[in-house]
């Protein structure tokens, strides 16, 4: 049954960083969205800002920056053959470089495991979105918090449905440590008729205290053109 992802956010203060991708309702776009949360200084430091092939994450304040690793990268990439790569950490290069030169993405994430930063051990999320518009999801994740074993979940959706999509984060909530998100990717409705709409939708639905940037970008099928908004906390965005 498809829930209300509005509703999802609204009643979760931390599902850390998040992705969603799907159709438009009247089924000629695939819609992309991708955002970050934080809790630290050192994580809410910081904005997307467009790329030649995507967007990449950087410091709002270079003099606040502690650590850049783990929160520094480019959480969207697209290929010159069409497919768009968007996850949440530097595998997005893993997955780029890998189907660069003919092999898949799940070839490039069995090389990666979930982030360094115990003992939450934050799970690698990562998305691709084909040319046609079906995409496949992904979730690399510790088992219950065993740092001694990585499990690798694949999702692939082909054909996917007018005015659907399906959303997975990289948290079920706010805890210490934080909770790895569980089971399948959710599956949502997609309504909202165009990206504007859905980017200020999801940034009004995101807790106003952690939420720190968004990215949301339309694909027309036929025509290959997208529209697409970025919006920061810190006031940057278009």
């Amino acid at each position: 049954m498809k829930q209300d992802l509005c509703a999802l956010l609204r009643g979760n203060s931390y599902p850390g960083r998040g992705i969603l991708l799907g159709r438009s309702a009247d089924g000629k776009k695939a819609v992309i969205a991708y955002f970050i949360m934080g809790r630290s200084e050192n994580s809410r430091n910081r904005v997307f800002e467009e790329t030649e092939d995507g967007i990449r994450t950087r410091a709002f304040d270079e003099s606040k920056m502690t650590d850049p690793s783990l929160i520094i990268y480019h959480p969207v990439r697209v290929l010159e053959s069409g497919l768009t790569i968007v996850t949440n950490g530097d595998q997005t290069d893993t997955i780029r470089d890998m189907m660069a030169e003919g092999r898949c993405y799940r070839h490039a994430l069995n090389t990666r495991t979930f982030e360094p930063d115990g003992p939450n051990w934050t799970p690698r999320i990562s998305g691709v979105v084909k040319p046609g518009g079906s995409y496949n999801l992904s979730i690399l994740k510790s088992l219950d918090g065993d740092e001694s074993c990585c499990c690798r979940y694949f999702f692939e959706y082909d054909a996917p449905k007018a005015g659907t999509g399906h959303f997975i984060s990289t948290y079920q909530g706010d805890g210490s440590p934080l909770p790895s998100f569980q089971g399948e990717p959710v599956m949502v409705n997609v309504d909202a008729p165009d990206a504007r709409t859905l980017a200020d939708r999801l940034w009004e639905s995101l807790n106003a205290d952690n939420k720190v940037s968004l990215f949301v970008r339309y694909i027309d099928l036929a025509a290959g053109t997208s529209e697409s908004v970025i919006v920061n906390k810190h006031g940057e965005g278009k």
